[in-house]
C-alpha cells in the first residue's frame, strides 16, 4: 500500500500541472495567497476525484441517479482514500436542530436522566422534544409558539381570484392557489368578507381532503395547518430570503407559555439530577456542564457520564465552551459550524479516513488555536491522514507537513513553491516563509482621535453594564477570546446607540446561486449595455438571468441535484457546457470576449479589459480589498465569510460612510494579504474615516491606533471590558490573553 497520496499533472482552475507527494497518515498544512490554487489542488482536485471513485462504487442503478462527475483535470491521483470534508458551510437545520443534537451530546445526557433522574418517568425518548412522548404539546418540542396574523395573511375585501391570499407562494396561478381554486369547495370570486363561517372555516381549518375531478388529482388542505407545516415548522434561516421576510410578516413568535421555551413537557421537567432538569442542563455554558456532569459520582452510570464528558470536553477544547448545548444550529457561524463538526468527527471509530479542513480557525482566538491544534493532532493519531488549507502560523507551526502554494493569486499562481518540513519553509524564500520569519511591528505612535462614540451600560447577552468610548478618526481592535462579547458590543449595541455606523458583516442577504460579484456590485448593467452597444442587440441577452440564458440550466452553468437527506449534487450543464448563454448569445463579442469569457475573468485581469469608466471604480475596489483573483462570474454563494465582507467593503469605499465596523475581516487571507488589508484600512483612516474592526489576528491588532479587550473568558466569564488603550500596553498587560498573544508573537521595540 503506498504510504502518500501521489499527484501527476494538476491542472484545475489555475493550477499550472502541479505534481507533488502527499505523506499518509500525517498532518499536512497548505498555504499560500489567497488564490493561489489551495483549493483548487485540495477540493477540486483530491476531495472531488476521491467523491467521484467513492460513487463509482455504488449499484448501477444508483449511479444512473447521481449526477456525473467529471475527473479534475490531472493526469494521474493514486493513493486516495475515502475523503471526508469538513468546510465551513453553515450547519443550519430546521428548528430542532442543536448543538446537542448535531454532536449527540443530548442523546447521551437524555440516556443519562433516563437512568438516574428521579422521580423517573420513562426511557430516553421520554426527554427528547422531538419524541411525541416527551415533548411539550403546546409548542410541539419547539420551545416557542408561533401565531398567524390573519390580517395580514388575507385581504378580506378581495376574492381568491384576485388574489386574497397574500403570500407568495398562494399568489394567483400558483401551484398552490390553483389547489384551493379548483376544489370547487369556494365562490372565488365572493369577497372573503362575504364568506359565511362555515365557508371560512373550511378555507382556514379543514384537514387534507383528496380531489379528483377533471381538472387536478391532488389534496386540499386548510390554510392554517398548510401554512404550519411548510412554514412555522421549520427555521426561517433555512429559507429563502423574500419567504423569510413574508413570514415574518404574517407570523408573530413568542417564548410558549407552557413549557417556557424548554421545549418539553412538565413531566419530563419534573425529573431532575441534584435538583436540576435535563432543559436546565442544556441550557447551561458547555463548560458548566462539565462541572455539573463531573459531580456525579454513581457507578451506574459511569460509561455514560465519560461518554458525554469527552464530547463536552472536545467543545471546551475547541474554543466552543461558551456554547450551549440547546444553541440552534442555525444560529451559529460558519467557523462554529465546522468545529461542531469536529468535534463529530473526534468521536468516530474510522480509522484511514482522510480529513480536509477549510481554515479550521475562522473566528478563533490564538489561545483557543493551541486546543484546535491538539484536536487536529489527535484526528492524525488515529491513523487518519489530516489536510488542512490554513494561513495562521501556529496551525502551519505544528504541520508534519507543508505545502505552499503560488507565488501570487490567479493566473499569478497555481505552483508549488515550497513542500517539506515547517523549519525549511521559514528558511525559504516564499512569501508565507518570509512572513513567518517576521514578527508583527507593534504601532507605538497611535493617530490623535478626533472625537468619540459612547456606548453607555450596555447589557445585551453576556455584557455586563459596559460603557466604553470608541473613538473617532482611529484604526480601532476589539479583541477577545471567541465568546467574550466583542460581537454583543459592537454589532450590537454600538449600532443600536449609533444608528448612523456602517456594519459590514460577513453575511449577504443575496448571496445565492445565481447572485455573484458583477451581480451585487452592480457592474453587470454597464457591462451588458457595452456588448449590447458593441453588437446592436438587446442587453437582455447578455444577462445569465434573462433572455440569453441556457434553457436548460437557466444561466448557472450548472445542474443542481437535490438528494434530500445528502449534500446538492452538482454537474455541468450539457447544453451549454458550463457556459451559461446560448450559442448565438457567445457569437457576440466585445473587443475579442464574448460574455462567458467575461464571466471568468478575475476582477485583476477585468480591470485591464474594460475601459469603461462606469466600471472601473468598482473593479479597482474589489482589488483594492484584496479579491482581485475572484472572477466576475462566481457565485456568492462560495465565497467564504471573510470574501463575503470584502466584498461588501469594496462597495462601501465607493460610497460615502465615515463609521466603518468590520467583523473578523482577515479571515481567510494569508499573512501577505493582512498587510494589504491593514495598508487599505490605515487608507481609509487617513482619509478621516473611522474603522473599527473585531479581530484575532495578531497583525492587525498591533496596526491598531486603539484596543479594546473583552474577556477575562468566554460566555458567563466574558462581557467586561479588560483593556483599552495603544496595542503598546496591551502587549505589557499581564493580565489579558490577547496582550500575552501580542507579546509572544510580536516584534516590540527597544524601550516599549
Amino acid at each position: 500500500m503506498s504510504d502518500s497520496i501521489e499527484i501527476r499533472g494538476a491542472r484545475e482552475n489555475n493550477l499550472m500541472d502541479v505534481s507533488l507527494d502527499i505523506p499518509k497518515k500525517k498532518l499536512t498544512v497548505f498555504t499560500g495567497v489567497s488564490g493561489s490554487g489551495k483549493s483548487s489542488l485540495v477540493f477540486a482536485t483530491l476531495a472531488a476525484e476521491s467523491q467521484r471513485l467513492l460513487n463509482e462504487t455504488f449499484t448501477a442503478f444508483i449511479q444512473s441517479v447521481l449526477p456525473q462527475y467529471g475527473r479534475p483535470d490531472v493526469d494521474a491521483l493514486s493513493g486516495l482514500s475515502a475523503a471526508i470534508v469538513v468546510d465551513q458551510k453553515r450547519l443550519g437545520g430546521d428548528a430542532r436542530s442543536t448543538v446537542g443534537t448535531a454532536t449527540d451530546a443530548y442523546s447521551v445526557l437524555r440516556i443519562l436522566f433516563a437512568r438516574l433522574g428521579r422521580p423517573h418517568v420513562g426511557s430516553a425518548s421520554m426527554f427528547s422534544f422531538n419524541d411525541q412522548q416527551g415533548m411539550c404539546s403546546a409548542c410541539g418540542g419547539l420551545g416557542q409558539t408561533s401565531h398567524i396574523d390573519l390580517d395580514q395573511l388575507l385581504d378580506r375585501d378581495l376574492a381568491l381570484a384576485d388574489g386574497a391570499i397574500r403570500f407568495p407562494t398562494f399568489a394567483v396561478e400558483s401551484w398552490f392557489w390553483t389547489i384551493i381554486v379548483k376544489s370547487e369547495f369556494f365562490d372565488v370570486h365572493k369577497k372573503l368578507r362575504d364568506y359565511t363561517d362555515d365557508e371560512m372555516g373550511k378555507l382556514l381549518h379543514t384537514d387534507e381532503v383528496k380531489i379528483r375531478n377533471g381538472q387536478i388529482n391532488s389534496t386540499y388542505e386548510g390554510l392554517i395547518p398548510k401554512f404550519t407545516r411548510l412554514y412555522l415548522t421549520k427555521d426561517p434561516d433555512s429559507m429563502a430570503p423574500h419567504l423569510r421576510v413574508a413570514v415574518e410578516r404574517v407570523v408573530t413568535t413568542v417564548v410558549c407559555e407552557t413549557c417556557a421555551g424548554s421545549r418539553l413537557s412538565a413531566e419530563t421537567l419534573s425529573c431532575k439530577i441534584a435538583g436540576t432538569n435535563i432543559a436546565e442542563c442544556a441550557a447551561m455554558q458547555v463548560s458548566e456542564l462539565a462541572e455539573f456532569v463531573d459531580k456525579i459520582s454513581d457507578p451506574t452510570v459511569a460509561p455514560v457520564v465519560a461518554a458525554l464528558r469527552v464530547t463536552l470536553d472536545n467543545l471546551n477544547r475547541i474554543g466552543l465552551g461558551y456554547l450551549s448545548l440547546d444553541r440552534r444550529t442555525s444560529t451559529l457561524s460558519g467557523g462554529e459550524s465546522q468545529r461542531v463538526k469536529m468535534v463529530r468527527h473526534l468521536g468516530s471509530s474510522l480509522t484511514d479516513v482522510t480529513y480536509i479542513f477549510d481554515e479550521p480557525t475562522v473566528g478563533l482566538h490564538p489561545h483557543d488555536i493551541t486546543r484546535l491544534n491538539e484536536l487536529l493532532l489527535q484526528l492524525r493519531d488515529k491513523g487518519n491522514t489530516v489536510l488542512v488549507v490554513e494561513h495562521k502560523p501556529d496551525v502551519i507551526a505544528v504541520a508534519d507537513h507543508v505545502v505552499d502554494l503560488g507565488p501570487g493569486a490567479g493566473k499569478h499562481g497555481g505552483r508549488i513553491m515550497y513542500q517539506g518540513d515547517v523549519a525549511g519553509l521559514r528558511a525559504s524564500d516564499t512569501i508565507t516563509g518570509r512572513h513567518l520569519a517576521d514578527g508583527a511591528l507593534i504601532k507605538t505612535t497611535p493617530r490623535t482621535p478626533t472625537g468619540a462614540l459612547r456606548v453607555e451600560h450596555a447589557n445585551l447577552h453576556n455584557l455586563k453594564d459596559v460603557t466604553v468610548d470608541i473613538p473617532l478618526g482611529v484604526l480601532t481592535a476589539v479583541t477577545g477570546v471567541a465568546g467574550a462579547g466583542k460581537s454583543t458590543l459592537i454589532t450590537g449595541a454600538l449600532p443600536r446607540q449609533h444608528p448612523d455606523v456602517v456594519v459590514i458583516d460577513q453575511d449577504l442577504p443575496r448571496a445565492n446561486r445565481r447572485s455573484n460579484p458583477a451581480t451585487y456590485t452592480g457592474i453587470l448593467d454597464p457591462i451588458r449595455k457595452a456588448f449590447a452597444k458593441a453588437n446592436r442587440v438587446n442587453a437582455a441577452l447578455f444577462s445569465p438571468n434573462s433572455a440569453g440564458a441556457c434553457p436548460q440550466c437557466k444561466g448557472l452553468g450548472l445542474i443542481y441535484t437535490d438528494l434530500a437527506f445528502l449534500d446538492t449534487m452538482v454537474s455541468v450543464c450539457d447544453a451549454c457546457d458550463g457556459r451559461r448563454f446560448t450559442d448565438e448569445v457567445l457569437t457576440y463579442t466585445l473587443r475579442g470576449q464574448t460574455i462567458n469569457d467575461v464571466f471568468g475573468m478575475t476582477a485583476e485581469l477585468a480591470v485591464e479589459f474594460f475601459t469603461e469608466r462606469t466600471i472601473a471604480p468598482t473593479l479597482n475596489a474589489l482589488v483594492d480589498v484584496g479579491l482581485g483573483y475572484l472572477t466576475l462570474g462566481q457565485p456568492l454563494s462560495t465565497l467564504s465569510g471573510g470574501e463575503r465582507q470584502r466584498l461588501k467593503l469594496a462597495i462601501e469605499i465607493i460610497n460615502s460612510g465615515q463609521v466603518y465596523v468590520l467583523d473578523e475581516p482577515t479571515s481567510g487571507l494569508h499573512m501577505h494579504d493582512v498587510d494589504n488589508l491593514i495598508g487599505l484600512l490605515d487608507r481609509l483612516v487617513d482619509l478621516g474615516r473611522t474603522v473599527i474592526v473585531i479581530e484575532h489576528n495578531v497583525n492587525l491588532i498591533a496596526s491598531a491606533d486603539h484596543v479594546i479587550d473583552l474577556g477575562p473568558g468566554a460566555g458567563h466569564l466574558g462581557g467586561t471590558v479588560v483593556y483599552q488603550g495603544g496595542p503598546a500596553g496591551l502587549a505589557e498587560d499581564g493580565n489579558s490573553l490577547t496582550g500575552h498573544h501580542l507579546r509572544r508573537r510580536a516584534n516590540v521595540p527597544a524601550g516599549v
